[in-house]
């Protein structure tokens, strides 16, 4: 079988792309491999000389002007260069854009919260008068729940929109995570290593400049103790719990791994397969009526455990055959899942055809 050469498309964080490298390095036998600045100023030069089979995508989150930045230059190499690309297109589209995917939710008639997103501080202003308290306010950019406030009284609500639409802005909360299980640990790996530990604070200093000021984005507020994550990777299959530490589960690394109910699978199987999304973390809200709320798509998100499922106890994933869900126990999610993405990627360049992506 003739290798395929692929390209990964590395971000504005320098050591993003590492997990890319360790699969792609597990499938030495089938491709070879370039790391490409999406960054630089030479990197469609690089795409064209290269002559790829396909390209590996790992989109930044971390500030508006990257995240635009990989967005315009993907979509250049995929829909003008014709190159296929995983995640798609339309998956790195939503990724960290909470505007956009509002929007996007909005478009494809997809059940997820009220949301509301205003460019003009007199129509936020008047909204206010109308609204339900408390109402959560987030920034565009910001994963983990470093851009996510609660607002539980009209006065705080007045205040965030001043500071949006003054030129202070509103800002994500940035930093350590210290109340994390394992952060002493982690502080004391990261300073073995001080090039990385000075990066990580250049990165920390970079994310606190982000502040949002053109709009303002809300969302309902629903009542939960846990949100179910449904993640995806070709016909592969995994869910758990998102457990509330404090008023949010974002961010918070507690995770229930109770056996995941088949209508949930159902759920994300039809909101993938529509857009032919391959690569995602769906974050559900479960009503007490049993309906389903979308509250996140990210098709990058990160994994504390080995696993990413458990059911009676065995790690494992469920894949759609013969018209119904089959269990399958093992360890699928090796390398935080990036070695299921590029054997996903390789079946579709050995089909010898991409499908449409939007």
């Amino acid at each position: 079988m003739e290798k395929k050469k692929l390209a990964i498309l590395r971000n504005e964080v320098k050591e993003d792309h590492q997990l890319w490298i360790k699969a792609c390095k597990e499938f030495s036998d089938r491709i070879d491999y370039d790391v490409i600045d999406l960054t630089k100023s030479d990197w469609m030069k690089r795409v064209r000389d290269g002559a790829y089979d396909g390209l590996l995508a790992l989109p930044g989150g971390w500030t508006t002007s990257y995240k635009t930045l990989y967005d315009e230059r993907v979509r250049i190499l995929h829909g003008e260069l014709g190159l296929p690309i995983f995640p798609t297109l339309g998956e790195i589209e939503v990724y960290e854009n909470k505007k956009y995917l509002s929007y996007w939710l909005a478009a494809n008639q997809v059940p997820h919260p009220k949301t509301w997103v205003f460019y003009q501080e007199e129509d936020a202003m008047n909204f206010l008068q109308t609204t339900t308290l408390p109402l959560v306010a987030k920034t565009s950019v910001g994963g983990g729940g470093s851009g996510v406030q609660i607002l539980k009284s009209k006065s705080a609500i007045k205040h965030y929109i001043h500071d949006t639409f003054s030129g202070h802005g509103v800002a994500q909360v940035v930093g350590p995570k210290w109340r994390k299980k394992g952060f002493f640990m982690r502080v004391i790996r990261k300073m073995k290593n001080m090039r990385e530990f000075r990066e990580k604070l250049s990165l920390y200093t970079h994310q606190r400049s982000e502040v949002q000021k053109d709009f303002a984005l809300f969302q309902e507020f629903i009542p939960h103790n846990f949100e179910w994550r449904v993640v995806r990777i070709g016909d592969s299959f995994f869910a758990h719990k998102k457990l509330v530490k404090g008023e949010m589960a974002s961010g918070s690394l507690l995770k229930g791994y109770e056996n995941p109910p088949l209508a949930l699978l159902d759920f994300v199987k039809e909101l993938t397969e529509k857009r032919g999304f391959l690569s995602q973390a769906v974050d559900i809200f479960e009503g007490a009526d049993g309906s389903y709320l979308v509250n996140e798509m990210q098709c990058i998100f990160g994994q504390s455990d080995p696993y990413q499922m458990l059911v009676d106890g065995q790690p494992g994933r469920y894949r759609w055959l013969n018209d119904s869900w089959v269990f399958e126990p093992g360890d699928f999610n090796r390398l935080e899942s990036f070695l299921l993405r590029l054997e996903c990627f390789l079946e579709i360049l050995s089909k010898k055809e991409t499908p449409v992506l939007a």
